[in-house]
């Protein structure tokens, strides 16, 4: 019979636990370890990782991993298969308030990682040794940028099918196309063979109520999907979004969107305005094409190049 097995600790069908792996220490000699919660039912069935703060200052995907838990702490009941649940991956990143480690290296283009490479390295190679041989499938949870705020999406590669089943079972608004990252964590699980999705939902450093709740009801499906639980939300009618830009804007000053995240825009539309702090110059925004708003920059103070609106097409 197939076991969890997760640095040295063997957890039998039927079992809880709560593990730490030890990471590092910080220049102040504190250990830092990897707290890692393994819940599972009698019978055996697929193993779900569910996992936030790869990137550390993306509080709200740590916050949905963490609620999931308590739920299931809480009572709900698991008919088959296990959970490994991982609220915070970026310790670092956390205590910082950044996205990165200490050096600058982000954990999601560090995989698989190495035993002896950098502090991200390290960690990476703890994950792609410890936890992607032990599951099947997963939920890895991330927000937007700092003032970049993403209406709640699945993301999944078009061309991983059983990742395209399993997006769809997740039932939220909209579902995006997107392709595997090389050195990123969902890349190094596919070639593994494990198929896991990103949701994406909030901005960093900021806790979005209807992102949270999006993701528990969505893996809630996707696990009932699976068998492993009986009730869940209904899903929502989702939209399948095949390609989707960023709109930067072509000139500096201050910016103005007039469309909210989820609105259905037109080709040509004008999406925001951009003006210089003297109101003598106003440059339209406009919609390269038909499509959804799933992304906005909330920062009303913008340079030329920068990231404004993020419209995805179906």
């Amino acid at each position: 019979m197939r076991e969890i097995q997760i640095n040295g600790t063997r957890v039998r069908w039927g079992q809880q636990a709560n593990l730490e792996i030890p990471i590092a220490k910080l220049p102040t000699h504190t250990l830092i370890d990897l707290p890692i919660f393994i819940r599972s039912s009698t019978k055996e069935g697929p193993i779900v990782l569910i996992s936030g703060g790869i990137h550390g200052d993306e509080i709200n995907g740590v916050v949905t991993a963490k609620k999931f838990l308590e739920e299931v702490d809480q009572g709900l009941d698991l008919k088959k298969g296990a959970l490994v649940i991982i609220p915070l991956v970026n310790i670092y990143g956390f205590l910082s308030n950044s996205r990165t480690f200490p050096d600058g290296r982000d954990l999601n283009r560090s995989f698989p990682g190495s035993k002896k490479g950098s502090l991200a390295s390290r960690i990476a190679f703890i994950i792609s040794e410890e936890i992607i041989p032990q599951i099947d499938y997963g939920i890895d949870f991330h927000t937007g940028g700092r003032m970049l705020s993403n209406y709640p999406q699945i993301r999944v590669d078009f061309s991983d099918k059983k990742g395209m089943e399993l997006a769809k079972a997740f039932g939220t608004r909209f579902m995006v196309n997107s392709k595997h990252i090389e050195k990123s964590f969902r890349k190094t699980a596919f070639k593994a063979q494990k198929h896991i999705l990103v949701f994406e939902g909030g901005e960093s450093m900021r806790l979005d109520p209807l992102s949270i709740d999006e993701g528990i009801s969505g893996t809630k499906r996707m696990l009932r999907h699976l068998g492993m639980i009986e009730d869940a939300p209904e899903a929502l009618e989702t939209l399948v979004l095949k390609n989707s830009d960023w709109v930067r804007a072509k000139a500096s000053g201050i910016f103005y969107s007039s469309v909210n995240l989820g609105d259905s825009v037109k080709k040509g539309q004008i999406l925001a305005r951009i003006s210089d702090p003297y109101g003598q110059v106003v440059v339209p925004v406009k919609s390269p094409s038909n499509g959804y708003v799933i992304g906005v920059n909330n920062n009303p103070v913008i340079n030329v190049g920068d990231a404004l609106i993020h419209v995805g097409d179906t």
